[in-house]
């Protein structure tokens, strides 16, 4: 049995949702986000609860339950707080800063950087070396955060880049003489 799949969603106040067959449609204060779960699975919605059932005892059927319930409740928290990831850039004159809809980005290159912003995802630069992501969409707050951090991944001896603001950089020791 899943223990994430049997806990019920619950939503709520300021949030509304609609079930019709496998898609799970939720809007709230930041917006309406949308999901469609695999015939593997049954949704329901009672009194301001969304249930996810497994359709079966197939090893199928139970990987998708606790996923489903996993996808509903991330549209839940979502339209309500919305996901953040915060980066940190280390490195002498490496700076980041927001002009319009790109984020232009000093990383030692030969040439500034210029990141576009994508369409449900706000970037803030509140310091010159901290970037913020925000958004109603997990996987797009990821993936910008990602996309970001890839221009110039953390190295192990100074520990130069871009790093998430949790993330431990394992240093090594340098040449010895």
């Amino acid at each position: 049995m899943s223990r994430i799949g049997k806990r019920p969603v619950e939503l709520p106040s300021g949030v509304t949702a609609s079930v019709s067959g496998q898609t799970v449609e939720v809007k709230g204060p930041k917006g309406a986000r949308n999901f469609t779960a695999t015939d593997d699975v049954t949704i329901t919605l009672d009194d301001n609860v969304i249930t996810v059932r497994p359709r079966g005892e197939s090893k199928r059927a139970r990987q998708q339950w606790g996923m489903a319930r996993t996808m509903v409740a991330n549209l839940v928290q979502g339209v309500t707080e919305g996901f953040k990831k915060e980066l940190e850039i280390n490195g002498v004159g490496y700076r980041a800063q927001m002009q319009g809809n790109t984020l232009k980005l000093n990383l030692g290159l030969s040439h500034e950087v210029n990141f576009e912003v994508p369409e449900g995802v706000t970037v803030t630069a509140p310091k010159p070396t901290e970037v913020v992501v925000e958004g109603a969409d997990q996987q797009l707050v990821g993936q910008v955060a990602a996309n970001i951090r890839e221009w110039r991944v953390p190295e192990p001896y100074k520990g130069k880049g871009i790093k998430y603001k949790d993330e431990y950089i394992f240093r090594k020791e340098g040449k010895k003489k």
